[in-house]
């Protein structure tokens, strides 16, 4: 039975990918995700916003009392010296990458389009096999337009395009009001792989304290239904690779997603709840499933049941939905 893939132009032995998580934010993490079953590792993200809080901190330490005690600067190093910013980060991706022998993906989340491209630039060197933009911006400012947000996604993706020769995916909102037309803009503008969906963080009310709690609830296998059917109906309509996150709770996650299409299904809930060691039972489940079906390979099953392909493509479509309601009528209004 042939499992092997093709994600964002490398070559996996099998769809199963541990996604950005804390679980790859130590180098003993990278190799236990790899030993747990892992195809590829993405990387937990680098935050533009840590990085300019780090420089804020050193530039402030560098400068205090110096306008009273000249001397006090020669305490200090130079911003220069100091081994702040991405650093520590890149060593750790450097590391990870000479550790471990499948694909290391190195992650990125950024809020200036200097941010993209000059950090891209600095990943580029370390021997990750691919970067990852996770473009997490919820655009709540009234004056901003639509086009508006859209521009900031390319953006982001030409500058990190331009700084870097790595294969670069984008990690997305599914808020866009033409999905399908951006993921053509997204592969015109040089995107290698499109990940579907970013999972936003949604604040909670804390109504003992009156106040908004920060709370982060594990995606469950009830969330796939939004980027399976997005997988689905863009198979076979966009030329870059797709990528499948959120609700993989187990093998039948796996399995849907690429049916749907998907060319890597990425797994961050699960590993949290059962360990690294849970990706070997994702693709031990996957494989057991192929072969009760029939299905010699990854590349056969794939696509399967994508709107392309499905035998009934308005599935995917309004007319779908009403039927559905008819389905629902309460029988004893008829």
């Amino acid at each position: 039975m042939d499992l092997t893939t093709r994600y964002m132009g490398l070559g996996l032995k099998h769809p199963v990918v541990a996604s950005a998580s804390p679980l790859s934010a130590s180098l003993d993490g990278i190799r236990r995700l790899e030993d747990g079953g892992a195809a590829a590792i993405v990387m937990f993200s680098l935050f533009e916003e840590q990085l300019q809080q780090e420089m804020a901190s050193v530039d402030h330490l560098t400068a205090v009392g110096a306008e009273s005690f000249g001397e006090s600067l020669s305490y200090f190093p130079s911003v220069d010296e100091f081994h702040v910013g991405p650093d520590r980060y890149l060593d750790l991706v450097r590391r990870g990458a000479e550790a471990v022998d499948v694909p290391v993906i190195a992650s990125l989340n950024c809020v200036t389009a200097e941010g993209w491209g000059d950090y891209a630039g600095l990943l580029a060197g370390t021997g990750a096999s691919g970067l990852e933009l996770n473009v997490y911006y919820l655009p709540g400012d009234p004056a901003m337009s639509g086009e508006a947000v859209e521009r900031q996604y390319l953006e982001a993706l030409a500058a990190a395009k331009a700084a870097c020769s790595l294969p670069v995916a984008l990690k997305l909102s599914p808020y866009f009001s033409a999905m399908a037309h951006m993921a053509g803009q997204f592969e015109a503008a040089g995107a290698d792989a499109l990940v579907l969906f970013n999972r936003f963080y949604q604040p909670d009310f804390d109504l003992e304290e009156l106040a908004v709690a920060p709370d982060l609830q594990l995606s469950t296998a009830g969330e796939i239904r939004l980027p399976l059917r997005w997988i689905a109906m863009l198979y076979g309509r966009v030329g870059v690779s797709l990528a499948a996150t959120t609700g993989v709770e187990g093998p039948r996650e796996v399995v849907k997603y690429l049916l749907a299409g998907a060319d890597a299904v990425m797994s961050t809930s699960a590993l949290l709840r059962n360990g690294p060691g849970y990706c070997q039972t994702l693709v031990e489940g996957l494989g057991e499933w192929m072969d009760r079906r029939g299905f010699e390979s990854v590349a056969q099953m794939q696509g399967v049941l994508s709107q392309q392909k499905v035998a009934d493509p308005t599935a995917f479509a309004r007319a779908n939905y009403l039927r559905i309601m008819e389905s629902w009528k309460n029988p004893y209004t008829l």
